[in-house]
């Protein structure tokens, strides 16, 4: 019951990523919100079903992306799996563990991307791909993965209560 949460909230995110986010561009970089809702939500200690969660990612952003879906189901499994072990290993300090795992995870999408669009024929300079798109994006996603910590936190909160000790 508690992962019913996530049709509604990703299939908004990735709405809103492709209206209003992808249009809200730093050169030819912009954030990937699917990727920093699955990351903040996969850093919460209390959360026990983010793998579903990417698994919904992938399905609805390879629904509406040009690039093939392999590429969103082994980035975002990737990006939940450095989360959890991030999770548990830097806990003191989540809002570092947030920009940690956005940080591999946005090198680790772009890296892909570029990987499977080369071997599809597309030439693309890696100096132009690394300046123009992947280190704006990365900034962009640093900048926004502090909201939406925040909102997953709270979100988190609130789909898995404290249990009351009587």
């Amino acid at each position: 019951m508690r992962n019913i949460i996530a049709f509604p909230l990703l299939g908004l995110a990735v709405i809103l990523q492709s209206s209003l986010v992808s249009e809200i561009h730093l050169l030819q970089g912009y954030a990937d919100l699917p990727m920093l809702i699955i990351a903040a939500w996969a850093l919460q200690e209390r959360v026990e079903s983010a793998w579903h969660w990417a698994a919904v990612a992938c399905l609805f952003t390879g629904f509406t992306s040009s690039l093939p879906w392999i590429v969103y189901v082994i980035g975002y499994i990737g990006i939940v799996y450095i989360a959890r072990i991030l999770q548990r290993r830097v806990w003191q300090a989540p809002l570092l563990a947030m920009f940690s795992v956005i940080f591999t995870g946005t090198l680790f999408m772009h890296l892909l991307s570029f990987g499977v669009l080369t071997l599809l024929g597309t030439a693309l300079p890696i100096s132009d791909v690394a300046t123009l798109i992947t280190l704006p994006a990365l900034l962009l996603n640093m900048l926004f993965s502090i909201p939406v910590y925040t909102l997953m936190r709270d979100l988190s909160y609130w789909v898995y209560p404290a249990e009351v000790m009587e």
